[in-house]
């Protein structure tokens, strides 16, 4: 592990930490997926020691409510208000926005857009709606972007690929970037590595953003996100890590531990 100086900078000392889930806490599989050796563990600690903490996730395959209920079968002590999600974000933009999305989604949250209208719609929102991304379902929504004046494209993260129990599985990012080559614009991302949604995830302790840390497995979203933010970031070598992300052209981690109970070692001494 790299020097721990990742844990003050100068009179920046750590004060609260950002969590992945998917690939820090758990590899997500059909089964319910499976805890990383030793998370389970660290997260009780950083709960029993009152550690100001947040779950900073982009999945967007479940509800909140599932997610939790995931993790709790796996032996986390997790409650709702510990997660900030893409979806809590994106019907907050909704409605803030007066926006009226077509969904591209997993069907399993389409029960938490019931109460925004859909009607005549002026955006359409993608998600990791995994075989639910048919071609018809695609041209679909190309479809409708293509018949708007100010075609709006709303992803709910833009991560390549992420982490199951049985190997690597393309995430939203690859899905949206076809609607994006075809209409000829930009999504705007509600998910990592918005800054709009790191500091929504923050909102509520009072630690400004350079006392905070990000643990995470995606040298981009995570790590450079959070960066680009004012936050430390650390990767992690679990869940989609690959060797080369040490190296990322753009991206240079603060820290690099093997897993999520080394860094906690770290910041618990």
């Amino acid at each position: 592990m790299a020097s721990s100086s990742w844990l003050q900078r100068g009179n920046n000392r750590l004060q609260g930490l950002l969590l992945d889930i998917s690939g820090v806490l758990y590899n997500s599989g059909v089964s319910g997926g499976q805890a990383i050796d030793g998370s389970v563990e660290a997260l009780a600690r950083l709960k029993k020691a009152h550690f100001p903490l947040r779950l900073c996730t982009n999945e967007s395959q479940c509800s909140i409510d599932t997610l939790v209920k995931k993790l709790q079968r796996l032996g986390f002590n997790v409650q709702e208000e510990d997660i900030y999600s893409p979806i809590k974000a994106v019907k907050s933009f909704l409605i803030e926005n007066s926006l009226r999305p077509h969904l591209l989604v997993h069907p399993d949250v389409l029960d938490e857009f019931v109460d925004i209208d859909q009607s005549n719609p002026n955006c359409v929102v993608i998600g990791d709606a995994t075989d639910a991304f048919s071609y018809a379902a695609l041209n679909e929504a190309f479809t409708i972007l293509m018949n708007m004046k100010q075609p709006k494209l709303i992803s709910l993260g833009k991560g390549r690929y992420y982490q199951e129990t049985d190997g690597l599985k393309l995430d939203v990012g690859p899905f949206s970037k076809v609607l994006e080559y075809a209409c000829q614009i930009e999504a705007e991302v509600v998910g990592k590595p918005s800054k709009t949604f790191f500091m929504a995830a923050l909102a509520g302790f009072n630690i400004n953003p350079e006392h905070f840390l990000m643990i995470g497995d995606d040298v981009v979203s995570d790590v450079g996100g959070a960066q680009a933010c004012g936050l430390r970031g650390v990767l992690v070598r679990t869940g989609k890590y690959r060797p080369s992300d040490e190296n990322h052209p753009q991206v240079q981690p603060d820290a690099v531990v093997n897993n999520l109970a080394q860094a906690v070692d770290s910041i618990l001494q």
